[in-house]
């Protein structure tokens, strides 16, 4: 249960709109899903190595409904936690998990071999699309967790890159 009073509607955004910086806050998350120049494994990758440094029950939930298609199935999924070692992922993708892990729980860690690494695989471009990604998942999964906001709950990102939210059973 929300430990706001959620205006009525969808329960995964209609808070966004107590605030009027919530409006901000869709633009950038639209933008992250629609505008990124990683691959969607890529994009993945980091997106769930953040829900598990989040801890948000949604974000872990979440699944691509073209996924498969993709090869993001439950194998994928539960590689993430062995990203080192895990012969499911390309360099590219390894590289953006730790990113995300990095960012979540390591931020503070000097590591100049990690940025030779990264930035032989990724343009600076892609570089700044990663970090922007992962600093908005970041945010809006700690937002909900701490909020308890949709914490029952997952969801489906369509093709056309809409979210459909459904209870867990």
């Amino acid at each position: 249960m929300a430990r706001i009073d959620l205006p009525p509607g969808d329960e995964l955004s209609s808070w966004i709109g107590l605030s009027p910086i919530g409006e901000g806050l869709s633009v950038f998350a639209e933008h992250v899903y629609t505008q990124s120049r990683l691959s969607k494994r890529e994009f993945e990758a980091a997106r769930y190595r953040v829900a598990e440094s989040n801890r948000c029950v949604t974000c872990l939930n979440t699944r691509h409904e073209d996924g498969a298609e993709h090869g993001i199935d439950e194998d994928f999924y539960a590689g993430i936690g062995q990203w080192p070692t895990h012969p499911g992922f390309s360099d590219r993708e390894r590289l953006a998990i730790e990113f995300a892990e990095r960012f979540c729980e390591r931020w503070t860690e000097e590591d100049p071999d990690f940025w030779l690494r990264l930035r032989a695989a990724y343009s600076d471009g892609e570089i700044v699309d990663l970090a922007l990604q992962v600093a908005e998942l970041v945010g809006a999964g700690r937002i909900m967790h701490m909020l308890d906001i949709a914490q029952t709950c997952g969801l489906t990102i369509h093709r056309d890159n809409s979210m459909v939210l459904h209870p867990l059973v």
